[in-house]
């Protein structure tokens, strides 16, 4: 199996798959034959991780994606339903806010800025409601708690004592919607 090695300043050593391909990252002072013996003895664990990014890319390139046309009506209405479930959770939070924006982001579910402002993907519309209100509140329980310690999980549970099922719905079928917008035009 061909790997990517990458040597660094770190302490450990570790095997990541990215985009089928698997990459060795390891302390420079580690000797060759360290590397290849970690290597070997994580190679089914390697080629389990391999064949998993595969068959996840063979099923995101089934999914159907959205028209430009779709994404732009899906945006619109997003910035109609969003604000209005922030406006909502944000008394039960106890916090304010400042701007809420709307876009089609490749990667994020949504962020909230130093300043306030808290911004969210327009995809989220496409997610069950419940789902949608998870990340509300998780956006606007970081007004409160800036990371995610154990204090910003408090927070959230407090608020929605079932945020841990909501937020598994968004881990196994997020891929699948980011996949929609292929590229995350903003419309």
């Amino acid at each position: 199996m061909d790997y990517i090695i990458i040597r660094s300043r770190r302490k450990t050593i570790s095997i990541q798959v990215k985009d089928g391909q698997p990459i060795l990252r390891a302390p420079k002072w580690l000797s060759d034959r360290e590397i290849l013996a970690f290597a070997a003895k994580n190679q089914d664990w390697t080629r389990r991780q391999i064949e998993k990014a595969n068959t996840e890319r063979a099923a995101l390139a089934a999914v159907r994606r959205l028209t430009p046309e779709e994404l732009r009506g899906l945006a619109q209405r997003a910035k109609a339903v969003i604000p209005a479930r922030v406006a909502y959770y944000a008394p039960l939070v106890g916090v304010t806010y400042g701007r809420v924006a709307v876009r089609c982001q490749r990667t994020r579910w949504g962020s909230c800025g130093a300043n306030g402002n808290l911004n969210f993907n327009c995809l989220l519309l496409l997610a069950p409601p419940e789902v949608l209100d998870s990340v509300v509140v998780h956006e606007l329980c970081h007004r409160k708690v800036p990371n995610h310690s154990d204090a910003f999980y408090a927070e959230v549970l407090r608020v929605l004592p079932d945020y841990r099922e909501r937020h598994r719905w968004l881990r196994e079928n997020g891929k699948n919607l980011m996949a929609m917008a292929d590229g995350g035009q903003t419309p």
